[in-house]
């Protein structure tokens, strides 16, 4: 077998697993989405969610991982205890690489508009028109384009490897990405508007709290969040040294992926509302806050223009911002299938992350050339219907199908006494039960509608 790699530290792992963690979804979804659900009721229901489910989710998904020290397929298989599990685990390991694949080809989409604005602010900084205008069009030769050049900044990442790709640039990232983000909200906070953004956001309507299409808000969000479902953490948890405390390290993820989201929203909803008070319209004909990429694209640029000469230097901030976020979640979907190819055929891990960039970079740019058609589709496919399925395997096979046994032996390496935690009292029942349950309830509502 091929050489896997290993993080060199607990730093190295905690950037890079709450990089895959910390995407896109959490600077425009977790923020619209709180808005849109009694703002701090939403929260209080996201935090109860993130550590009362997601948090047991993400741990099944480590624990599998260094148990396994493989891809999602060979991990997987290894826990069966006969034909059938085995054939299960075989295919869920296979379709949870054909959905992050999937993800990957619509997620580098929105990647390389993000680059494309944050080229368009040094454009019209120099007085280049002409560049600033076509990089400002929707407009399938740009998308392309940046694209193209999207999927080429993660295949380069992922061709060095664990310690030399996935971490070195996990650890220089997600630094400045947390940089710039306290910038732009210290900016952000001091103009006109803003603190109405912030009441939107944090003054609570508890009444809200227990309304059921809130908490499968809250929890399609927290799944989504920390890359739950699909085998990105379990190939980052088979890259944990032996001596790493996984419900520490787990518990430390969540943490991370979620105090991100809070300050993702100290931004964008305040930064709605500036835009409100400059004139911008920030809702929608059905009189809903904008989200999604329309928030992105739309919005947020329209607001940048009304700052005048300060107006270029923040669209450059937030867009390189934005950029950022998307190539560390970008990296870690790209492992998951290139994990599996070079240690189960033998490849090299640079011909490998080549071959499977290439062919996820068509199937991309087929999306884009029918953007109308396909974009929605993979998107309600792969994270609404795939994902929670998915996530309800992988705990099923830690909770039903690994003896307990193997579980407690592979927590005690690196956390001795771990039997003796108040997560050992609670986690195994959680994983077993709940987990599966929850995530059941989530899918069968989607299929309902």
């Amino acid at each position: 077998m091929a050489d896997r790699g290993e993080f060199s530290s607990r730093f190295g792992f905690l950037m890079a697993a709450a990089g895959s963690a910390i995407g896109l979804g959490n600077i425009w979804g977790f923020p619209t989405n709180a808005a849109s659900n009694g703002g701090a009721a939403f929260l209080l229901v996201y935090l109860v969610l993130v550590f009362g489910l997601a948090w047991p989710a993400l741990m099944a998904e480590l624990i599998i991982g260094r148990h396994a020290q493989a891809n999602a397929v060979r991990a997987l298989q290894g826990l069966a205890r006969g034909p059938f599990t085995r054939r299960l685990g075989t295919f869920v390991g296979f379709a949870g690489i054909l959905t992050v694949s999937l993800i990957l080809s619509f997620y580098a989409i929105i990647g390389g508009w993000m680059l494309a604005w944050a080229v368009e602010a040094p454009a019209r900084l120099l007085g280049l028109d002409a560049v600033s205008s076509w990089l400002r069009t929707d407009a399938v030769p740009r998308n392309a384009l940046f694209d193209a050049l999207f999927m080429g900044l993660t295949i380069l990442i992922i061709m060095a490897g664990v310690r030399n790709g996935i971490e070195k640039w996990g650890t220089r990232l997600m630094p400045s990405l947390i940089l710039i983000l306290l910038c732009l909200i210290a900016y952000v906070l001091t103009l006109e508007g803003a603190m109405d953004g912030l009441a939107a956001y944090l003054i609570p309507d508890f009444s809200e709290a227990l309304d059921p299409q809130l908490i499968i808000n809250a929890l399609g969000q927290a799944f989504f969040s920390l890359s739950l479902g699909v085998g990105t953490m379990l190939i980052y948890g088979s890259y944990i040294s032996q001596r790493e405390s996984l419900s520490t390290v787990g518990w430390m993820v969540a943490a991370l992926d979620t105090s991100f989201a809070f300050l993702a929203g100290l931004l964008i909803l305040p930064a709605m509302y500036v835009a409100l008070a400059s004139g911008v319209e920030i809702f929608d004909a059905d009189g809903a806050l904008v989200a999604g990429p329309g928030l992105i694209v739309v919005v947020l640029p329209a607001l940048f223009d009304t700052m005048g000469g300060a107006g270029g230097f923040i669209s450059f901030a937030f867009f390189i911002l934005m950029s950022i976020a998307a190539l560390t979640s970008s990296i870690s979907m790209l492992e998951v299938p290139v994990a599996y190819v070079v240690e189960t055929r033998g490849i090299s891990r640079h011909r490998a992350t080549l071959g499977i960039g290439m062919l996820i970079t068509v199937i991309s740019l087929t999306i884009v050339a029918n953007f109308g058609v396909l974009f929605d589709s993979v998107v309600t496919l792969t994270t609404e219907y795939s994902q929670p399925l998915l996530g309800l395997f992988f705990a099923v096979f830690v909770g039903w199908i690994w003896h307990r046994k193997g579980v407690l032996e592979e927590l005690q390496k690196g956390h001795a006494g771990v039997e003796h935690t108040l997560f050992w009292k609670w986690w195994p029942f959680y994983i077993r039960y709940i987990c599966p349950l929850a995530i059941l309830a989530v899918y069968v509502q989607l299929l309902r509608g």
